[in-house]
């Protein structure tokens, strides 16, 4: 079933939920007319604050954000959230639990909220978040904040795609800092110790202190990740939060990373969309004829599977 895009996107910037929700169903289903759906979106583009939350399973993602948006809604900002819960590998659901946690939001014409499944796509985020990113940003969202799912050390593409990626720990939860000291730890731009009120939050500030004070050396006007504790299941420090994540940003902008960010951002999502194409391409060929007979020179040796490849990139070009 085909849509009037004009009029959905013109509803969206309006405000209006369904029109948002349809457009980002689009997206996820990869519709026939989301070539369409981009081509309208593009001009709108360019204005949210785009914040990724990322952090281990437990720390208070869900909660953090739902006060996040408390926040920026009291300061009159329009807000998106997108927050990414895990396919079951068995039926290929998702609990979307996340958008329970934030029903307090729900009845906010301010406030739009999408959970969106992985469906198998791995790095804490779904394969269709960036285009619903610019779906939330063209239809009038200051603020875009996206939950990652629970992630561990290498689960760290949310930072391709925020202009402020928060990381957030908490103590008690084991040797959390060490865990993720290879993966998380290094994409931070701001980093929150949650649930500040349990015994260990400062001792764990301090380490990752000194974790972040062993990491590449900064010049004097480099950004240095700041380390701030919340309580955000009573909304403590999260002012500090958003003051730090306003820093952030006017530092980015003025340093001209805030551009740079997005640019590599847009370079990702170009290159995903060739590679897809591309690999479909490819998997159509499945049983033609020109693959079988590279296949066969390979196992007899007349050719490696690199000379293939060019061969078979060289055929699909001059097709295109």
């Amino acid at each position: 079933m085909t849509v009037d895009v004009p009029q959905l996107v013109a509803q969206a910037r309006e405000g209006r939920p369904r029109a948002v929700a349809r457009l980002i169903s689009l997206v996820e289903g990869a519709s026939p007319q989301l070539r369409e759906v981009m081509a309208a979106l593009a001009p709108l583009t360019g204005n949210a604050y785009v914040v990724g939350l990322t952090g281990s399973p437990g720390v208070g993602k869900s909660t953090s954000t739902s006060a996040l948006v408390t926040a920026y809604r009291k300061a009159g900002k329009r807000v998106g959230v997108l927050a990414v819960d895990p396919s079951s590998p068995f039926s290929g659901g998702a609990l979307l639990g996340d958008r329970v946690r934030m029903s307090d939001h729900a009845s906010d014409p301010g406030v739009y909220i999408r959970s969106m499944a992985t469906r198998g796509h791995l790095g804490g985020l779904a394969w269709a978040a960036p285009q619903a990113i610019r779906v939330l940003d063209a239809a009038g969202c200051d603020v875009v904040l996206v939950e990652t799912v629970g992630v561990g050390q290498s689960e760290v593409e949310i930072a391709s795609q925020a202009d402020t990626s928060v990381v957030l720990l908490a103590p008690g939860m084991g040797d959390g800092i060490q865990a993720a000291k290879a993966g998380i730890l290094e994409i931070g731009d701001v980093y929150v110790v949650n649930k500040a009120d349990r015994d260990g939050a400062d001792a764990t500030a301090r380490e990752l202190n000194h974790m972040l004070g062993l990491g590449e050396s900064r010049g004097p006007g480099d950004w240095r990740p700041p380390i701030v504790k919340t309580v955000a299941a009573r909304a403590e420090g999260i002012d500090e939060l958003v003051e730090a994540l306003e820093k952030h940003r006017a530092w980015s902008e003025e340093h001209g990373q805030l551009t740079a960010r997005r640019v590599a951002r847009a370079a990702r999502e170009v290159e995903t969309i060739a590679v897809t194409a591309l690999r479909s391409r490819i998997g159509d060929l499945h049983g033609d004829r020109r693959l079988d007979a590279l296949a066969e020179r390979v196992v007899a040796g007349s050719l490696d599977p690199y000379a293939a490849s060019d061969e078979l990139l060289a055929s699909l070009t001059a097709e295109g």
